[in-house]
């Protein structure tokens, strides 16, 4: 009798739950424009993406999702949740470019009545994404912050770990996780006050070390590994922050004096490049290596103080001065040396502009880089945009409001941050680097924000996807692994 009651049991709960289910009827021609956040509609997704979560925006309170012809989704509220499983019938094993219809019909909360929406569709690319990013979750503010982490996220799913923890560090700063090699094996960041230092991962080997000696105006800052791991470049960069009274712009920071080094990582060694180092009269910064390895570019801009080294009131009136051109200099790995010449990559006194972040793409095809009006800060700058050049010097504008870009391992998709969407928070997009007709020109689709499992995440959340870092492989570190390292290890000293 119990089990009869049981199983009766569960039918009236199963038939209220379907009850409830609100489905399409009498669907009149929507007289408005859908509006979805993601904006996903008409886009090209990696093969291994997670679920594309999405949201309705205006006065609906009941959705009806038809994915192709595979899967139907119908919810109550505005947020369209797309199950793992039913996700990957609908994008796995793809070896060629297939397209999915999406069709949305809504309630409206007003009048009650179903409407349905022009359909859009998605692009399912054959190229995959690297499996895993890195990023930094920091505070927009200029003035304070009071939590900064640094996240794993594996993009095929919604799986995030914290690899480092700074209010259990004592509330430090870290900054400018970078990965290196083919798979994305070998990494860094640096930890910030006592007990810190850069966190070297080679191979799943960590190491702490302090990367500076007594030549170098300051510690090493941005940098890239060499393809084989031995290496990575740097600048030394003595940064100051300014803020701006007037207009819509309201942060910059300025390099006062910077220069570039090489870690050579085997010896435990840095070493200054002759030709552009040791001066106050330019200002080096952003370096990285060539796919190869035999080029690092960098970039460089006049001091606009001449060889003094400039105050934050020395540089007020210098703000629209400041245009960081692109340049490159030979690299020897056998002997661990610079060339003995520069060669002018991008002129921005000619060309206009000021170029930051260049990063090569791993097939030796594309430079990529940031094109700002000025200066050297270029995720305040809202008319900062992705630049590619060639291997001829041909340099072509691909996407408005993007930095901070960073490429997956297979050169055809990027990451990079943008604040486009609100003008104060930083978000993680994907976009996809194609050829155009011509086999020359490069094509780049329309960038998607990453997704998450709750749609409504980017509005809620109240800080900034900071430096997104493409790896194929997971960092293999932890808050507890680098709390023992802060607390427990000496910092190598590098001569």
């Amino acid at each position: 009798m119990k089990k009869i009651f049981g199983i009766f049991q569960t039918m009236v709960i199963g038939i209220a739950l379907a009850a409830c289910t609100p489905s399409p009827k009498d669907v009149k021609p929507a007289t408005e424009d859908l509006t979805i956040y993601p904006d996903y509609k008409d886009i090209l997704i990696p093969c291994n993406i997670a679920p594309l979560n999405f949201m309705i925006r205006g006065d609906y309170d009941a959705v009806s999702v038809r994915l192709g012809n595979e899967q139907k989704i119908e919810k109550r509220g505005r947020k369209v949740i797309i199950d793992s499983e039913e996700w990957q019938k609908l994008t796995g094993n793809t070896h060629e470019e297939r397209v999915i219809d999406i069709s949305v019909t809504a309630r409206s909360s007003k009048d009650g009545g179903w409407y349905e929406f022009p359909s859009f569709t998605w692009t399912i690319s054959p190229d995959s994404i690297d499996t895993f990013i890195t990023y930094r979750l920091i505070e927009p503010g200029y003035e304070v912050w009071d939590k900064v982490e640094i996240e794993e996220r594996c993009i095929e799913n919604f799986t995030t770990r914290t690899l480092a923890d700074g209010k259990r560090l004592g509330n430090r700063c870290m900054n400018c996780h970078t990965h290196g090699g083919d798979k994305g094996q070998y990494s860094f960041f640096h930890l910030r006050g006592q007990g810190g230092g850069t966190i070297l991962n080679r191979d799943q080997r960590l190491r702490k070390v302090t990367l500076r000696n007594e030549e170098m105006t300051g510690g090493a800052v941005y940098g890239d590994f060499h393809p084989s791991g031995r290496f990575a470049v740097f600048s030394t960069n003595v940064i100051i922050p300014s803020f701006h009274s007037e207009g819509i712009r309201r942060f910059e920071v300025f390099d006062t004096s910077s220069d570039l080094c090489l870690a050579d990582f085997d010896s435990s060694e840095m070493r200054l490049s002759p030709l552009v180092s040791n001066t106050a009269s330019t200002l080096e910064t952003f370096p990285c290596f060539s796919a190869d390895g035999r080029w690092i570019y960098f970039c460089s801009a006049p001091n606009p103080c001449g060889d003094t080294i400039p105050s934050p009131y020395d540089l007020k009136d210098h703000v629209s001065d400041i245009h960081y051109s692109l340049y490159r200099i030979a690299f020897d790995d056998a002997e661990g040396t610079f060339g003995d010449e520069i060669e002018t990559v991008y002129d921005a006194e000619a060309k206009g502009g000021s170029v930051n972040l260049p990063k090569c793409s791993p097939d030796g095809r594309w430079l990529m880089f940031s094109l700002s009006a000025n200066g050297t800060f270029p995720i305040w700058h809202s008319e900062t945009r992705l630049c590619l050049t060639d291997a001829n010097g041909n340099s072509y504008t691909t996407e408005e409001n993007g930095t901070y870009h960073s490429w997956s391992h297979n050169s055809r998709w990027i990451a990079f941050a943008s604040k486009r969407y609100d003008g104060q928070y930083g978000r993680v997009y994907f976009a996809h680097i194609n050829t155009a007709a011509d086999g020359k020109s490069p094509v780049m689709s329309k960038p998607l924000v990453m997704p998450q499992a709750d749609p409504e995440m980017d509005d809620l959340n109240l800080r900034s996807f900071n430096i997104p870092d493409l790896s194929n492989v997971a960092t293999p570190i932890d808050t507890e692994t680098i709390n023992r390292l802060v607390e427990h290890t000496q910092a190598e000293s590098f001569q």
